[in-house]
Formats: structure tokens, sequence, C-alpha cells
């Protein structure tokens, strides 16, 4: 099957781990298409697993402010619209990286030799040169919050420049992964307030071990044409033990949300009881993953991987019900 998916995909230039429905191919033209593959513009879910940590932060960060005519509790719109500009962005941006880095590796697995580098439909010059853009774009983004919003997003480029190589000499590239992925925990806070506090990194790390724990589901797609080209993992690591793996950094995950929360209230703020509600009703949703894991079926890990999308609205609405019900019932 996979065989059959590459040749399909490559005689369309699509990609074969990528649905062909997407807008890419009925909206753009041809000749954008390796631009668009390069930057995941065709699988949105990994902008939105990005975006996540932010908009919670985001939501999160107002309720420790009592409400008043001032400070709702309710997130900035505006900080939210950049978010998801400087998600898309940068999620394109480091996925073009990972490719120029990753090419060789590419091209030895079946999943993904049909990309634009490794099968040849788009030269490393002009990956790079997209891939600038595609930074420049974020950093007009960042330059929109405060100084020191904009130096901790800086400080981001570190994670972000040796998580492509982890793979090569740990078992733990999805931590480097978390490190990266989870870094808007602290800028949705940074952008609010101009400094950090210990709730944004309670916030951090549980979206740390919530990314490992997606992330390990999602390699499991690889694990046998890993396991031939040197490639290392936490579904490699883990192996028939993944269930209880995830069990643990799920609910790791969730124990230092829940934590944020709490240190996030005060005697006249802080999340309301739907944060909490929230909470719980995300605990369903990855105790349903958990349940509906296998690890042999590519297809199923794949599909709960992108679940994960589902996890991130219910956290985020939950919050902001929270802001809605302490401003219709203060007190």
């Amino acid at each position: 099957m996979a065989n059959l998916n590459q040749t399909i995909a490559g005689q369309s230039d699509r990609v074969a781990d990528a649905p062909s429905e997407s807008w890419v191919y009925r909206l753009l033209p041809r000749g954008i298409w390796p631009y668009a593959q390069l930057a995941r513009w065709d699988r949105p879910i990994g902008w939105q697993l990005l975006m996540w940590p932010c908009w919670w932060a985001a939501a999160l960060a107002p309720q420790a402010t009592a409400s008043s005519a001032v400070h709702t509790g309710l997130p900035s719109f505006w900080h939210l619209f950049l978010f998801l500009v400087g998600a898309i962005a940068m999620r394109g941006a480091g996925c073009t990286y990972n490719d120029l880095v990753d090419q060789r590796i590419d091209a030895a697995v079946a999943r993904t030799r049909s990309r634009p580098l490794p099968s040849g439909r788009i030269s490393r010059r002009d990956a790079k040169l997209f891939m600038v853009v595609q930074a420049l774009t974020g950093f007009l983004v960042l330059l929109q919050f405060n100084i020191f919003a904009i130096l901790l997003g800086i400080a981001s480029l570190g994670v972000v420049a040796i998580y492509p190589f982890l793979k090569r000499f740990t078992d733990w590239p999805q931590l480097g992964l978390g490190l990266a992925f989870s870094w808007g925990a602290l800028m949705g806070w940074a952008c609010y307030w101009g400094s950090l506090s210990l709730a944004s990194l309670c916030l951090y790390l549980g979206s740390i071990f919530w990314v490992i724990g997606y992330d390990t589901i999602y390699a499991h797609q690889d694990k046998e044409d890993d396991a031939l080209v040197g490639v290392r993992s936490t579904a490699r690591l883990f192996g028939e033990k993944t269930r209880q793996a995830i069990v643990m950094l799920y609910g790791t995950a969730l124990t230092l949300f829940l934590v944020a929360f709490l240190l996030t209230g005060t005697s006249t703020a802080g999340p309301s009881w739907p944060a909490y509600a929230g909470l719980l009703l995300g605990a369903m949703q990855m105790g349903w993953q958990i349940r509906s894991l296998d690890i042999d079926d590519p297809d199923q890990c794949l599909a709960l991987f992108k679940s994960n999308t589902a996890f991130g609205w219910i956290v985020f609405f939950g919050l902001v019900f929270s802001a809605l019900w302490t401003l219709s019932f203060p007190g």
C-alpha cells in the first residue's frame, strides 16, 4: 500500500501522507504545490498543535487579574490572531528546515520520500529562500509584542535549530519537539504580563508531556522504516509498553495543567469551574485515545494523533467559558 501511495503521489505531484482533497490542490496553482507541501499547508494539524499552548496561555493569563472594566478575564483577540498567524508561519518554516536537514532520511522512508525535496520537485536553494520568507513573517508577528516576549520568542530558536538532529543520537527526539512546540505556553503569558510565573512554567511543562505523548503515537507510523535507517524515537523506545507510557505522559500533563490553573487563582481572580470541567473533558478525550490505541495500525495512530486538536479546543473553551462565567457571576 505504501508503494502504491508513493506511485500515486509521484504521478500527481502530491505527497503520500497528506490528504488529496486539501484546499491546496483545489485552489493553488500547481507550481505552488511544492512550497505548500514544504510548509505542510495541506496538513493543518501541525500548526494547530503549535498554536494551542499559545492560546491556552493567552486565555489563562488574564484570569490572574481581578475582573474589571479594563481586565475582563477574556483573552485578547488580537493576540489570538497573532498567535494563529505566527503558528502557521513558524510551523511552516520549521518543517521546511526539518526537510532540508532530513532530505536523505526522508528519501529512505516510504511515507516521506514523495515530499518535495527528496522527490526532486524543488531545489534546496528555493526551499531555503522559502524558509527565510516564512521565518521573517513569524518575526514580524513577534515584533507586535512587548520586548520581554520578543526576546523570549527569539530564545526559542535554539531549541528549534537542534530538534531535527535529535533523532540521530537520542531515543527522545519527542522531548525536543515538546520543548519547541510548547514554547507558546510561555509566550502567551509573557505577551500579557511582560514576565513569566510559576503557573506559566507549569503550563509549559504540562504541554511538553502532552507533546511527547501525542508524537509518540505519531511516530509509530514509521517505526519499521526508522529501524532500518537508524532513526530513533520514543515509539521505538517504548515499544509494546507504549500504552503504559502514554498513560504516564498524559497523566503528568493533566496534573501540571491542573496545578497551573490552581496557581493562577487568587482571592479575587482565577479560573472558575468551567476551566476545570474542560480539563476533565480533556482527560476523557485522552482516555479515549489510550483505550483506542493500536500501535500496529498506522492509520489509527495518525487519526489519534490528529484528535489532539480536539483536546486543544476543549481546554481552550473551558478557559474562555471560565472567564465568561466570572463576568456574568462576579464574586
